[in-house]
């Protein structure tokens, strides 16, 4: 590819949330990289509660340091200036360039914050394109939000301003792929339509051949190629933004679980806390030959579970209230008198302790913990962003850190700058199960305590697991995709000529409420 001041592009969007752009952007990203291209993933504005620190101290979205991953670069917040963290359904915590700028409604954000960004998103954007040969940027949402467009930032905003071509993804596992594919085109101005340069199947089974008939007829009353058709896979996946999943899904719920090395299974229940944030810890746990990991949100479900996991949330004090209304808490406190393990993980590590002081995130006060760790937490406005590394159970650990809860450990163990006693474990640092050495330690004492004949698996490597996982996502797009095609998008940008479909973009109402639709 050549190179100049100003690198080339595409911008992924899709028919709907969830059709694929995060997979196919990464993908894109690794095929590109593996011609020799030097890649980055960018995505102006991200809606989510997994989250990452990178080396600067910026939190981004884990979506996009997984696709920076997949383009062998070092994620930075250029690739992600802008990140919505929901706290609530109607507001978020908006972070810009890696750092917390406040809270904000929907309204308030759609009605005049967001378009105030686009100078930010669009100079990040151009310091990419002048490190880079391509940027490969990852929409959201649907491109065809008409109550959005005038603000829009992300999808037709960004590729309008930086001329880039646009290729829509649709999930045909859903339905209705063709109208969907048809009625996001035809509901753009001229403006972005002559940016949208055709179509990309996502989540095909079968037979093909069945499906060029169809793809023939898009192209006639569209105009518009289509660029591949991809097939439906198991396990396949990057970090995920939102919705109660995790990326490792085909350890977790889509394939059966690899057999254990020992004699036993190890069960472990995550507890579906609201908003539920960094639920990819549990993803190396997921990888574990004979570790079965699932969501759960009623008493009697844990009580098979050898661990339960209380994970990361964006509400401590509302998820204190869900686990107390559940009957979850007195089912935590049971296994701690019994000797059963429990780990909490940052918003989770905060409810096991005693005492929490909330002036910020939910302004409730002073409210009490569940009491199983001798740990007092106060909220503070300044958000702790960190990428710690240390030891634990001998073995060395990294993680990072995204909390506004500073906690006071009165007792117990050291473990991970949190605590221990007996059975409960407590942690700030996300990540930790990542390091593979620690993992198996943590494994071994849990198994012990557990009763279990369960042994971990001596060579498993998450990070060689997730490096297998994008080398596939970039093995089906070079096989699946046209990739000359999409190279010349890239270098060239969209074709000249293409069609315009009727009725395009309506006239906007000069008071229309703001919504949350497509804020991701």
């Amino acid at each position: 590819m050549s190179t100049g001041k100003r690198a080339g592009g595409l911008l992924v969007a899709g028919t709907t949330s969830d059709a694929g752009k995060s997979v196919v952007t990464a993908g894109i990203c690794r095929w590109l990289v593996r011609q020799g291209v030097k890649v980055a993933p960018f995505k102006a504005q991200n809606m989510s509660l997994n989250s990452f620190v990178t080396q600067e101290g910026a939190e981004i979205g884990r979506a996009q340091a997984m696709q920076a991953q997949a383009a062998r670069v070092e994620p930075s917040a250029l690739m992600n200036p802008v990140l919505l963290k929901p706290g609530s359904d109607r507001s978020s915590q908006v972070v810009l360039l890696g750092r917390p700028v406040g809270e904000m409604s929907a309204r308030g954000y759609h009605g005049g914050r967001q378009e105030q960004l686009l100078g930010v998103v669009t100079d990040c954007l151009e310091q990419l394109r002048g490190t880079y040969d391509a940027v490969i940027c990852e929409g959201a949402g649907s491109p065809a939000e008409i109550n959005l467009r005038r603000t829009d930032i992300v999808n037709m905003g960004i590729a309008r301003a930086a001329r880039f071509p646009v290729v829509v993804v649709g999930d045909i596992d859903r339905g209705g792929v063709f109208a969907s594919f048809f009625g996001t085109t035809a509901l753009l101005a001229p403006e972005d339509q002559a940016l949208v340069a055709g179509y990309l199947v996502n989540k095909f089974r079968g037979d093909v051949s069945l499906l060029e008939p169809g793809l023939e007829m898009l192209h006639g009353i569209t105009g518009r190629r289509s660029y591949g058709v991809l097939p439906y896979r198991h396990g396949l996946g990057i970090d995920e933004e939102d919705g109660l999943r995790v990326s490792l899904r085909g350890a977790v719920r889509e394939s059966v679980v690899a057999p254990p090395v020992g004699e036993d299974v190890l069960r472990v229940a995550v507890c579906a806390v609201p908003l539920m944030s960094n639920f990819t810890d549990v993803d190396a746990l997921a990888a574990e030959p004979g570790v079965v990991v699932r969501f759960v949100d009623r008493p009697e479900e844990l009580a098979d579970a050898d661990l339960v996991v209380v994970p990361g949330t964006r509400g401590t004090v509302r998820a204190l209230e869900w686990l107390r209304e559940r009957g979850l808490a007195d089912a935590l406190a049971r296994r701690a008198a019994e000797g059963r393990p429990v780990l909490g993980i940052c918003g989770g590590f905060q409810a096991l302790g005693e005492r929490i002081e909330d002036e910020v995130e939910s302004r409730a006060g002073v409210v009490d913990g569940l009491g199983l760790l001798p740990v007092r937490v106060r909220f503070a406005r300044e958000k702790t962003l960190a990428r710690p590394t240390g030891s634990a159970l001998g073995e060395p650990v990294s993680g990072y850190e995204i909390h506004h809860g500073v906690a006071e450990v009165l007792g117990g163990e050291p473990f991970l700058d949190g605590c221990r006693v007996g059975p409960v474990w407590g942690t700030h640092w996300h990540g930790s199960l990542e390091s593979d050495a620690f993992r198996r330690a943590f494994l071994r004492e849990v198994a012990a305590a557990a009763g279990r004949r369960f042994v971990p698996a001596p060579d498993t490597s998450f990070g060689a697991l997730r490096e297998e996982q994008l080398d596939l996502l970039g093995d089906m797009i070079e096989e699946h995709a046209d990739t000359g095609a999409l190279l010349r998008l890239i270098e060239d940008g969209a074709p000249a000529g293409l069609p315009f479909l009727p009725p395009g973009a309506p006239a906007f109402p000069p008071h229309a409420a703001a919504t949350t639709e497509g804020a991701a």
